[in-house]
């Protein structure tokens, strides 16, 4: 199949989505598929642009090329807004069009929040992983929240509020603080005083007009990826230092990572249904990945879904699958072939 891996973006996680999009992009080309990775903002020139499936040889070469463009992309941003101009990059829908499928290895704002996946439903284009809905629905903390709620999915307590109304006064002894619609923990916070309060929302309305602040609480952190409904095994993480941040994310040997996590089989069957009863209650399709808190006395609280997951062989969700004998080339191929399927009632 002709396969467009569709990376880097207009996110704070455009590397992220970058490192993704290259495994994912190999990995399919070792299944026998024309993968090639298209930066689905910086697009591809070319009068005839299929000639990118010959020209793109060397992934590695492609990834490197993509990355650490940020000022040029921060500059495109602002000409494209100022003249009208389409988020989407040259040749990208073109390229799309003309393939089996579009393999979402983007992470965070315009990839991961429904607004290119409705756009690829209204233009007949398959893609990989949750359709709009879902996607919007996960991507926005305070709206997933609400569902939590709602369809009594276990979550902390929180309050939200936005830039012009904020809530000055810590509203908990100890409070997370979070931007509503990042990811990749950036700009994440935790205060457990007034003063480190304040600079967490500072930090937090740098970056968007709305935040969310939930309560502290203090446990061992999981995550559990979910394929078509169904929970894998639980891994659990545990940061060298302080809490599972952009950096203990990222970068190697700073979390500790075990799965399957060492937990009691009820515990275990616990939180992978409740994994299971969030994916249900945001509309998510094809696969995600919920992340948990359990505390000292096992009580299970839901932090947020992320329906477009790291995509690495070392990633979360991988790890996850690979304790079910399932291999990262094996997995990013499932995830194609179910999304095909799923794409059939989108169009």
């Amino acid at each position: 199949m002709k396969i467009i891996v569709l990376a880097g973006g207009t996110s704070t996680e455009r590397e992220v989505s970058l490192n993704s999009g290259k495994m994912v992009c190999k990995a399919l080309r070792s299944k026998g598929h024309e993968a090639v990775l298209l930066d689905v903002f910086m697009g591809y020139e070319s009068e005839n642009p299929m000639e990118l499936y010959q020209t793109q040889t060397d992934v590695d070469v492609a990834a490197k090329a993509l990355s650490g463009r940020v000022e040029e992309v921060e500059k495109l941003v602002k000409e494209r807004k100022e003249a009208r101009k389409s988020f989407f990059g040259p040749n990208v829908l073109t390229l799309c069009k003309n393939a089996d499928i579009a393999f979402m290895a983007l992470h965070g704002q315009n990839g991961e929040d429904g607004k290119i996946q409705a756009a690829f439903d209204l233009l007949g284009i398959a893609y990989t992983g949750a359709g709009y809905l879902g996607s919007a629905l996960a991507m926005d903390k305070g709206l997933s929240k609400q569902i939590f709620i709602h369809y009594n999915v276990p979550t902390p307590k929180s309050v939200l509020f936005t830039k012009e109304n904020p809530m000055k006064e810590m509203p908990f002894s100890g409070a997370v603080v979070k931007p509503c619609c990042g990811g990749s923990s950036v700009g994440v916070t935790i205060a457990k005083t007034q003063e480190e309060y304040d600079k967490a929302l500072e930090a937090a309305f740098a970056l968007e007009n709305e935040v969310l602040v939930e309560e502290y609480v203090s446990g061992r952190e999981f995550s559990i990826g979910v394929m078509n409904g169904r929970a894998l095994p639980i891994i659990e993480i545990e940061p060298l230092e302080g809490f599972y941040d952009y950096t203990n994310k990222y970068q190697a040997g700073k979390t500790k990572e075990t799965c399957p996590a060492n937990l009691p089989e009820d515990i275990t069957k616990k939180l992978q249904k409740e994994a299971e009863h969030a994916y249900r209650a945001l509309k998510l399709q094809v696969y995600a990945r919920i992340d948990f808190l359990l505390d000292e006395n096992n009580e299970i609280y839901c932090l947020e879904a992320n329906t477009l997951p790291g995509m690495t062989a070392t990633s979360l969700l991988p790890q996850e699958a690979a304790a079910e004998g399932v291999s990262f080339e094996e997995l990013c191929e499932k995830i194609v072939m179910d999304s095909l399927e799923v794409s059939k009632d989108r169009m």
